[in-house]
Protein backbone atom coordinates (compact mmCIF):
# COMPACT_ATOMS: atom_id res chain seq x y z
CA UNK A 1 0.00 0.00 0.00
CA UNK A 2 1.61 3.27 -1.11
CA UNK A 3 1.57 6.71 0.53
CA UNK A 4 -1.35 8.04 -1.53
CA UNK A 5 -3.50 5.04 -0.63
CA UNK A 6 -2.65 5.39 3.06
CA UNK A 7 -3.58 9.08 3.09
CA UNK A 8 -6.98 8.31 1.54
CA UNK A 9 -7.98 6.05 4.43
CA UNK A 10 -10.20 7.77 7.04
CA UNK A 11 -8.81 5.75 9.95
CA UNK A 12 -7.36 2.39 10.95
CA UNK A 13 -7.46 -0.57 10.42
CA UNK A 14 -6.42 0.31 6.86
CA UNK A 15 -8.30 -2.57 5.23
CA UNK A 16 -11.41 -2.29 7.44
CA UNK A 17 -11.75 1.28 8.80
CA UNK A 18 -13.61 1.69 12.10
CA UNK A 19 -16.04 4.09 10.40
CA UNK A 20 -16.91 5.25 6.91
CA UNK A 21 -15.63 8.41 5.23
CA UNK A 22 -19.13 9.90 5.13
CA UNK A 23 -21.08 12.81 6.60
CA UNK A 24 -23.92 11.11 8.50
CA UNK A 25 -27.50 12.35 8.19
CA UNK A 26 -29.70 11.77 11.24
CA UNK A 27 -33.36 10.95 10.54
CA UNK A 28 -35.92 10.80 13.38
CA UNK A 29 -33.40 11.76 16.05
CA UNK A 30 -35.44 11.74 19.26
CA UNK A 31 -34.29 13.75 22.30
CA UNK A 32 -35.18 13.58 25.96
CA UNK A 33 -33.64 16.68 27.59
CA UNK A 34 -33.71 17.38 31.32
CA UNK A 35 -32.15 20.65 32.43
CA UNK A 36 -31.20 20.72 36.10
CA UNK A 37 -29.46 22.92 38.63
CA UNK A 38 -26.26 21.62 40.21
CA UNK A 39 -23.42 22.79 42.48
CA UNK A 40 -21.40 25.71 41.08
CA UNK A 41 -18.17 24.32 42.56
CA UNK A 42 -18.70 21.00 40.78
CA UNK A 43 -19.09 22.78 37.43
CA UNK A 44 -16.02 24.94 37.93
CA UNK A 45 -13.98 21.79 38.55
CA UNK A 46 -14.79 20.30 35.11
CA UNK A 47 -15.39 23.20 32.68
CA UNK A 48 -12.13 24.14 30.91
CA UNK A 49 -11.00 27.73 30.49
CA UNK A 50 -11.53 30.00 28.59
CA UNK A 51 -15.18 28.89 28.83
CA UNK A 52 -17.18 30.68 31.53
CA UNK A 53 -20.25 29.65 33.55
CA UNK A 54 -23.12 32.06 34.23
CA UNK A 55 -25.57 29.68 35.92
CA UNK A 56 -24.98 26.26 37.56
CA UNK A 57 -27.04 24.32 35.02
CA UNK A 58 -26.59 20.98 33.24
CA UNK A 59 -28.60 19.49 30.38
CA UNK A 60 -28.89 15.71 30.64
CA UNK A 61 -29.80 14.33 27.22
CA UNK A 62 -30.70 10.97 25.77
CA UNK A 63 -30.86 10.74 21.97
CA UNK A 64 -32.42 7.80 20.13
CA UNK A 65 -31.19 7.81 16.54
CA UNK A 66 -33.96 6.40 14.36
CA UNK A 67 -31.72 6.18 11.29
CA UNK A 68 -28.15 7.35 10.66
CA UNK A 69 -26.36 6.97 7.36
CA UNK A 70 -23.21 4.81 7.73
CA UNK A 71 -23.91 4.01 11.42
CA UNK A 72 -27.48 2.71 11.55
CA UNK A 73 -29.80 3.22 14.54
CA UNK A 74 -28.23 3.67 17.98
CA UNK A 75 -28.79 5.45 21.30
CA UNK A 76 -26.60 8.08 22.99
CA UNK A 77 -26.74 10.10 26.18
CA UNK A 78 -24.64 12.56 28.11
CA UNK A 79 -24.28 15.84 29.94
CA UNK A 80 -24.00 19.29 28.33
CA UNK A 81 -23.15 22.38 30.39
CA UNK A 82 -24.37 25.87 29.37
CA UNK A 83 -21.29 28.08 28.99
CA UNK A 84 -20.07 31.29 27.39
CA UNK A 85 -17.02 31.94 25.21
CA UNK A 86 -16.69 35.70 25.18
CA UNK A 87 -20.11 36.98 24.13
CA UNK A 88 -21.20 33.69 22.51
CA UNK A 89 -23.36 31.34 24.53
CA UNK A 90 -23.28 27.60 23.94
CA UNK A 91 -22.80 24.26 25.69
CA UNK A 92 -19.69 22.39 26.78
CA UNK A 93 -20.08 18.68 26.04
CA UNK A 94 -18.88 17.10 29.25
CA UNK A 95 -19.56 13.38 28.70
CA UNK A 96 -21.29 11.14 26.13
CA UNK A 97 -22.17 7.44 26.28
CA UNK A 98 -23.45 5.36 23.35
CA UNK A 99 -24.00 1.80 22.19
CA UNK A 100 -22.35 1.98 18.75
CA UNK A 101 -18.58 1.57 18.41
CA UNK A 102 -18.29 3.11 14.92
CA UNK A 103 -20.13 6.25 16.06
CA UNK A 104 -17.98 6.36 19.18
CA UNK A 105 -14.73 6.11 17.21
CA UNK A 106 -15.84 8.63 14.58
CA UNK A 107 -17.02 11.11 17.18
CA UNK A 108 -13.70 11.01 19.02
CA UNK A 109 -11.30 10.78 16.06
CA UNK A 110 -12.94 12.74 13.23
CA UNK A 111 -14.28 15.38 15.63
CA UNK A 112 -13.82 15.94 19.37
CA UNK A 113 -16.92 14.46 21.00
CA UNK A 114 -16.13 12.95 24.44
CA UNK A 115 -17.69 9.59 23.59
CA UNK A 116 -17.29 6.26 25.35
CA UNK A 117 -19.28 3.04 25.14
CA UNK A 118 -22.30 2.58 27.37
CA UNK A 119 -25.86 1.21 27.24
CA UNK A 120 -28.45 4.03 27.04
CA UNK A 121 -32.14 3.50 26.26
CA UNK A 122 -35.16 5.68 25.52
CA UNK A 123 -38.72 4.33 25.56
CA UNK A 124 -42.34 5.10 26.60
CA UNK A 125 -43.59 3.34 29.72
CA UNK A 126 -47.04 3.70 31.35
CA UNK A 127 -47.59 7.32 30.32
CA UNK A 128 -43.98 8.39 30.85
CA UNK A 129 -41.00 8.80 28.56
CA UNK A 130 -38.12 6.97 30.21
CA UNK A 131 -34.41 7.35 29.55
CA UNK A 132 -31.78 5.19 31.20
CA UNK A 133 -28.02 4.71 31.11
CA UNK A 134 -26.20 1.57 32.21
CA UNK A 135 -22.42 1.34 32.37
CA UNK A 136 -21.52 -2.32 32.27
CA UNK A 137 -24.12 -4.00 34.44
CA UNK A 138 -24.74 -0.94 36.65
CA UNK A 139 -27.48 1.69 36.32
CA UNK A 140 -25.98 5.20 36.43
CA UNK A 141 -28.92 7.39 35.30
CA UNK A 142 -32.71 7.30 35.10
CA UNK A 143 -34.78 10.15 33.65
CA UNK A 144 -38.57 10.24 33.40
CA UNK A 145 -40.86 12.80 31.77
CA UNK A 146 -44.61 12.99 31.30
CA UNK A 147 -45.23 11.68 27.77
CA UNK A 148 -46.21 14.57 25.45
CA UNK A 149 -48.07 16.48 28.15
CA UNK A 150 -47.79 19.93 26.53
CA UNK A 151 -46.89 21.06 23.00
CA UNK A 152 -43.64 23.01 22.78
CA UNK A 153 -42.96 25.82 20.32
CA UNK A 154 -40.93 24.31 17.46
CA UNK A 155 -38.67 27.35 17.14
CA UNK A 156 -37.90 27.21 20.85
CA UNK A 157 -37.04 23.52 20.51
CA UNK A 158 -34.82 24.27 17.51
CA UNK A 159 -32.99 26.99 19.45
CA UNK A 160 -32.44 24.58 22.35
CA UNK A 161 -30.75 22.01 20.13
CA UNK A 162 -28.78 24.26 17.78
CA UNK A 163 -26.73 26.24 20.30
CA UNK A 164 -22.96 25.99 19.59
CA UNK A 165 -21.19 23.02 21.16
CA UNK A 166 -17.70 23.24 22.65
CA UNK A 167 -15.47 20.19 23.15
CA UNK A 168 -11.90 19.36 24.08
CA UNK A 169 -9.74 17.71 21.40
CA UNK A 170 -6.81 15.94 23.02
CA UNK A 171 -4.50 13.73 20.94
CA UNK A 172 -1.78 12.16 23.10
CA UNK A 173 1.84 12.32 22.01
CA UNK A 174 4.51 9.71 22.55
CA UNK A 175 5.85 11.32 25.72
CA UNK A 176 4.18 13.32 28.50
CA UNK A 177 2.88 16.17 26.33
CA UNK A 178 -0.16 15.95 24.01
CA UNK A 179 0.33 16.41 20.28
CA UNK A 180 -3.00 18.26 20.02
CA UNK A 181 -4.88 20.08 22.80
CA UNK A 182 -7.59 22.38 21.47
CA UNK A 183 -11.01 23.74 22.31
CA UNK A 184 -13.33 22.86 19.41
CA UNK A 185 -16.61 24.45 18.34
CA UNK A 186 -19.41 22.92 16.26
CA UNK A 187 -23.04 23.81 15.58
CA UNK A 188 -26.06 22.09 14.07
CA UNK A 189 -27.46 24.24 11.25
CA UNK A 190 -29.22 21.79 8.91
CA UNK A 191 -32.18 20.77 11.06
CA UNK A 192 -35.92 20.13 10.83
CA UNK A 193 -37.90 19.90 14.06
CA UNK A 194 -40.79 17.49 13.49
CA UNK A 195 -42.44 17.65 16.90
CA UNK A 196 -41.69 18.93 20.39
CA UNK A 197 -43.31 18.62 23.80
CA UNK A 198 -42.61 19.56 27.38
CA UNK A 199 -43.82 18.27 30.73
CA UNK A 200 -42.86 17.38 34.30
CA UNK A 201 -39.63 15.42 34.75
CA UNK A 202 -37.40 13.72 37.29
CA UNK A 203 -33.75 12.69 37.07
CA UNK A 204 -31.69 10.32 39.24
CA UNK A 205 -27.91 9.93 38.92
CA UNK A 206 -26.04 7.09 40.60
CA UNK A 207 -22.38 7.00 41.66
CA UNK A 208 -19.94 5.12 39.41
CA UNK A 209 -16.19 5.66 39.29
CA UNK A 210 -15.97 5.16 35.50
CA UNK A 211 -19.20 6.97 34.63
CA UNK A 212 -19.20 9.87 37.12
CA UNK A 213 -22.37 11.67 36.01
CA UNK A 214 -23.35 12.04 39.67
CA UNK A 215 -20.32 14.27 40.24
CA UNK A 216 -22.66 16.95 38.86
CA UNK A 217 -25.50 16.27 41.34
CA UNK A 218 -29.16 17.07 40.70
CA UNK A 219 -30.31 19.87 43.01
CA UNK A 220 -33.43 20.97 41.10
CA UNK A 221 -35.04 20.01 37.80
CA UNK A 222 -35.57 23.22 35.82
CA UNK A 223 -37.21 22.05 32.58
CA UNK A 224 -37.64 19.10 30.24
CA UNK A 225 -38.34 18.56 26.56
CA UNK A 226 -39.06 15.74 24.12
CA UNK A 227 -38.04 16.62 20.57
CA UNK A 228 -37.94 14.70 17.27
CA UNK A 229 -35.71 16.05 14.49
CA UNK A 230 -33.85 15.40 11.25
CA UNK A 231 -30.38 16.96 11.22
CA UNK A 232 -26.78 16.97 10.08
CA UNK A 233 -23.94 17.80 12.45
CA UNK A 234 -21.87 20.84 11.54
CA UNK A 235 -18.12 20.70 10.98
CA UNK A 236 -15.84 21.08 13.99
CA UNK A 237 -13.41 24.01 14.06
CA UNK A 238 -10.75 24.91 16.65
CA UNK A 239 -11.31 28.12 18.64
CA UNK A 240 -8.49 27.88 21.21
CA UNK A 241 -5.08 26.15 21.13
CA UNK A 242 -3.78 25.32 24.61
CA UNK A 243 -0.34 24.40 23.26
CA UNK A 244 0.13 27.86 21.73
CA UNK A 245 0.11 29.59 25.11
Amino acid sequence: MNREQILQSPTTPLTAPAYAAAVPRFTDREYLNVVYRTDPEALRAVVPEPLEIDEPLVRFEIMKMGEVTSFGPYVECGQAIPVRLGAERGEYLHAMYLDNFAATAAGREASAYPKVLGSPALFPDQGALVGTLDYGTQRVATATMGYKHHPMDLERAKAEITVPSFMLKIVPGYGREPRVCELIRSQITDITVKEAHTGPARLQLFEHVLAPLADLPVREVVSASHVVTDLTLGAATPVHDYLAE
